[in-house]
């Protein structure tokens, strides 16, 4: 098997090592996207939840503390951009949401320019490297040896030919596959970002209304340090010794 696929990589030209280059590329890119995914699902709505219930109970000290401690995370990381400013108006609340949730689905979208390009160039390489052996096949033949043996390995050499362009086929498939599963997850992150920043937006204007702008000092303002007492006029103290 091993002489025989020795074989097809030598019949296939300098094309099947170019489509061996793309498939190692496209899988390599497949799994660090599945790792990022997997590790990205797997507490993303417990952390929501938890930052969404304490600032529910007014209690944005712990929201704040939640979001900085899940900052691993794209969740953690878009939560804490805004609960981590010193009391800001509801519009740089709003655009510090959407301006982290614009940096974390550009790395939501890591890999898509790779595998895009496997899918167009797999499929086209394969075709080459068919019609470059059918070239090469083909040109071997004499007129004198048609319906003869020797006309045998010319048959064969067309079917390793083809070997190209399923070799192509299958890698832009399988590619396909995963690429839109992945367009998928950022589809539904998009919406789910959307739709938790409308809320966190929501419940902070209402805190804002309610409070005048003083939200609570330990979550959203910087540490106030009361001033030092003025000294008292020198009249006073001439009056008091």
């Amino acid at each position: 098997m091993f002489t025989s696929l020795m074989d097809i990589l030598k019949q296939g030209g300098i094309t099947i090592w170019f489509l061996i280059g793309l498939s190692v590329l496209a899988l390599t890119t497949i799994i660090e996207r599945s790792w990022f995914w997997f590790s990205l699902l797997s507490k993303e709505k417990e952390i929501l939840n938890q930052v969404i219930g304490s600032i529910s109970r007014q209690d944005w000290v712990s929201a704040m503390e939640i979001a900085r401690r899940s900052t691993g995370r794209p969740i953690g990381r878009f939560l804490y951009a805004p609960l981590k400013l010193a009391n800001p108006d509801p519009e740089v609340f709003r655009l510090a949401l959407e301006d982290s949730a614009d940096e974390e689905l550009v790395i939501m979208r890591r890999g898509d320019k790779i595998l895009e390009a496997v899918i167009a160039l797999a499929p086209l390489l394969g075709l080459l490297g068919t019609v470059l052996g059918l070239i090469r096949s083909l040109g071997n033949i004499r007129l004198g040896d048609l319906g003869t043996s020797s006309t045998a390995g010319v048959a064969l050499g067309i079917g390793e030919a083809l070997m190209s362009t399923a070799a192509g086929l299958s890698i832009a498939i399988i590619s396909l596959a995963f690429y839109r599963l992945f367009q998928g997850l950022i589809f539904y992150q998009a919406k789910l970002l959307q739709r938790s920043g409308n809320d966190l937006e929501l419940l902070y204007r209402q805190a804002w209304s309610q409070t005048g702008g003083n939200l609570l000092p330990g979550a959203l303002n910087t540490p106030t340090v009361a001033p030092d007492p003025e000294p008292a006029p020198l009249s006073k103290r001439s009056e008091r010794s």
